[in-house]
């Protein structure tokens, strides 16, 4: 290999290394830019489980929750539980108030919805606002 070869080698592998640090700034910026933001300070919310059988109950609570699982927490002290484990993609919730939802028995999983609309985020990643009126609903991929 010449000097000359050498020293276009190294070149390509710098503009490179710069080029791949510039795509990550320009991701970074932009998750900053469009990612969610969550809101500071007290808010009211409603939190409403729609369970296998249809039936509901809402929690409503003042709360200073940025997302929705720290808002899911304090509801936990006028009954509402849920459990999960923590993968890839944030927390996969699979009980909610004691039903498990098992996709390999029923299709059956939580759905995860703020003013009537699914979730952008997970539920430790979902922003909480004044007002919002989140649903978790027991929903299957059958066709009933």
């Amino acid at each position: 290999m010449t000097e000359q070869t050498k020293k276009q080698s190294n070149l390509k592998l710098i503009i490179g290394a710069v080029a791949l640090v510039v795509l990550i700034a320009a991701f970074a910026l932009i998750y900053v830019l469009f990612g969610a933001k969550t809101v500071e300070g007290s808010k009211h919310v409603s939190i409403t489980v729609v369970n296998k059988a249809k039936e509901a109950v809402t929690y409503e609570l003042d709360t200073d929750a940025e997302v929705l699982m720290e808002a899911m927490r304090d509801a936990e002290s006028q009954g509402l539980t849920y459990s999960g484990t923590e993968g890839q993609y944030g927390i996969m919730v699979s009980t909610v108030n004691g039903e498990l939802a098992d996709y390999s028995v029923d299709g059956g999983y939580w759905s995860f919805y703020v003013n009537g609309d699914y979730c952008n985020y997970g539920i430790d990643t979902q922003p909480v606002a004044d007002g919002d009126a989140f649903k978790i609903a027991y929903e299957t991929s059958m066709v009933e």
